[in-house]
């Protein structure tokens, strides 16, 4: 079988650990019979690891209680960038294993609800673990939107990023973080109603920040360029930008354009959000 999953960008700003935006971005997983474990990886990530430590293939091992397959691999999704590469991957190789619940499988290689909850249903979800599995709802996201997404060269894995989380927060703080984020909620349903400051975050973007210098330049960029909205994506260090669809293009070659200036090696996407989810075919 074929399974092609899109991208995610968790937290968007006040959202930490409970909110995700499916993008436009895909990982394919292709498993089929074969005498032995074979392993076949091209794009983001390609020939990084071998057959049997590969997350695919360890995956479709565990779903299947064997490994007589081979498992072909195409990712566009940038690796250790904040855009869910990890979920997605365990999301399409358990699919495409025939798992039957392949969003538990996810979840439990992964660990990240919310990251494959939106590759698994598309478009943007709130998630978290519930006692007969992962608890997903639908949020509304105005068909407008479009997300300009800086992914820098420099690479941070989410646990280090995790890491520098300190284990108490202030209640003001908090309470800053759920007014930011029914703002955020009203503002991706229905673009009239965006207010500025609806990405803000006190939780944990600027306890990251030292582990990445560059992200507070790039947001700011973002904004100078024309972003609605500035946030990291995921854990980073990818950056997302929120832009209406008529100013999106604008955005993003400013931002190209910025960036040049600065002298900070990212590439600049404008992506739509995904609708569809996990594909099986």
């Amino acid at each position: 079988m074929l399974a092609r999953v899109p991208a995610s960008s968790a937290n968007l700003g006040p959202g930490f650990d409970a909110v995700a935006l499916a993008l436009a971005l895909y990982v394919e997983v292709e498993v089929t019979p074969a005498p032995r474990l074979s392993l076949a990886t091209t794009g983001e990530g390609a020939g990084l690891f071998d057959a049997e430590a590969h997350l695919a293939a360890r995956v479709v091992r565990e779903v299947l209680g064997h490994d007589r397959v081979a498992v072909r691999v195409h990712s566009e999704i940038p690796l250790s960038r904040g855009l869910g590469s990890s979920a997605a991957l365990a999301l399409a190789a358990a699919a495409a294993a025939g798992a039957p619940d392949p969003l538990g499988v996810a979840v439990a290689v992964d660990g990240h609800v919310e990251n494959a909850a939106a590759s698994w249903r598309g478009g943007l979800v709130a998630a978290r673990p519930g006692p007969a599995g992962v608890d997903v709802v639908d949020l509304d996201l105005d068909d407008q939107w479009r997300f300009v997404v800086v992914i820098p060269t420099t690479e941070l894995a989410t646990a280090r990023a995790r890491g520098a989380l300190p284990a108490q927060v202030d209640r003001a703080d908090a309470v800053a973080n759920l007014a930011a984020l029914a703002f955020l909620l009203a503002g991706l349903g229905d673009v009239q109603r965006w207010r500025p400051g609806a990405m803000d975050d006190r939780l944990h973007q600027p306890y990251r920040a030292a582990l990445f210098p560059d992200a507070d330049r790039i947001l700011a960029i973002l904004r100078a360029a024309g972003a609605r909205g500035a946030c990291w994506s995921g854990a980073g260090t990818t950056m997302l930008g929120l832009a209406a669809a008529p100013d999106a293009p604008g955005v993003a070659a400013a931002a190209t354009r910025e960036l040049v200036r600065a002298g900070i090696e990212a590439r600049v996407e404008m992506l739509r959000a995904d609708r569809a989810g996990l594909v099986v075919r």
